[in-house]
């Protein structure tokens, strides 16, 4: 996928195999949702969580690390509660400019090893989790989560991923 942008900050990442959880994730998440990957454009930041905890004050006021960030270039949303938002447009050169995505290492790993997952598992997650927020999906409301939680387990399925909201599964299918 030429069009996914990944800017390594923290060197963490380097070793983890966020690269391949990326391509893997936004590719997959692309094609669960009609779109070709070679005509979307996302940049994804691998960072740690004093990085996301600036970037989580500056953008949602909220002073501390989270996992993962979005910042979609398309104001979508869905017209009503549990439905799918719009379909992106194209710009004039044909592609779809998607926006950005940041995750933290630290917090990432620290939610893992808490819920006795593989990091590449839960980056994937957080990765897809992410690419839906740039294609204007959320999880206000409990209809908008259980629309989000389901394309997400749809996705990972397709990837051969466990269910992530499933606490019975012991991850141990492949990664």
């Amino acid at each position: 996928m030429e069009t996914l942008d990944i800017v390594i900050d923290a060197p963490e990442w380097a070793d983890a195999g966020l690269a391949d959880a990326a391509t893997r994730a936004v590719a997959a998440t692309l094609a669960h949702m009609g779109l070709e990957a070679e005509t979307c454009e996302i940049t994804l930041l691998g960072c740690d969580d004093a990085r996301i905890a600036e970037l989580n004050t500056e953008f949602r006021g909220k002073p501390q690390p989270t996992n993962v960030l979005s910042w979609p270039a398309q104001p979508l949303a869905p017209i009503a509660e549990g439905h799918a938002p719009p379909a992106p447009e194209q710009g004039f050169d044909g592609m779809i400019e998607l926006g950005d995505i940041a995750i933290a290492y630290q917090t990432c790993t620290a939610e893992a090893a808490a819920q006795n997952k593989p990091l590449f598992a839960h980056m994937t997650h957080l990765i897809v989790h992410g690419t839906l927020h740039l294609l204007g999906y959320d999880h206000e409301t409990d209809a908008d989560a259980a629309l989000m939680e389901r394309l997400e387990v749809e996705i990972l399925g397709n990837l051969g991923m466990d269910d992530p909201y499933n606490s019975d599964q012991d991850f141990s299918g492949p990664v």
